[in-house]
């Protein structure tokens, strides 16, 4: 029997890369929120939560191993294809909670994980 182990790693969504992402109250607050993202992945996370009218997004401190794109009200973070460790990146987020408009900071602090193996198993005869 002969045991193949590929990697994955092609360019895709990564599922629940989130780990803890609470909520801002766009009241001068910093949150800090944690992604585990694959290489050569991306993470796609909205920034609304359900009272909250968004005005404007901004990156305010770039990622240094991957790159960010805003999408709306919420971003996408690329995972370059050779990322380990860890990468950081900051955004700025204005808009309404309820009655009140005001503007949050959000620090993502990224770490890296495996990708995931697929094992395939053949059998052989010889």
């Amino acid at each position: 029997m002969l045991a193949l182990l590929t990697s994955t790693s092609a360019s895709r969504a990564t599922p629940n890369c989130l780990r803890d992402a609470k909520p801002y109250k766009l009241a001068g607050d910093t949150m800090e929120w944690s992604m585990t993202i694959a290489p050569g992945t991306d993470c796609i996370q909205g920034l609304r939560w359900s009272t909250m009218q968004i005005y404007k997004v901004e990156v305010t401190e770039k990622p240094k191993r991957g790159e960010i794109a805003l999408v709306g009200p919420g971003f996408r973070y690329f995972a370059k294809s050779d990322f380990s460790g860890t990468d950081k990146f900051t955004l700025l987020v204005v808009g309404k909670n309820r009655h009140d408009e005001g503007s949050s900071r959000v620090e993502i602090m990224v770490s890296g994980s495996s990708p995931p193996l697929l094992v395939s198993a053949l059998n052989h005869r010889e």
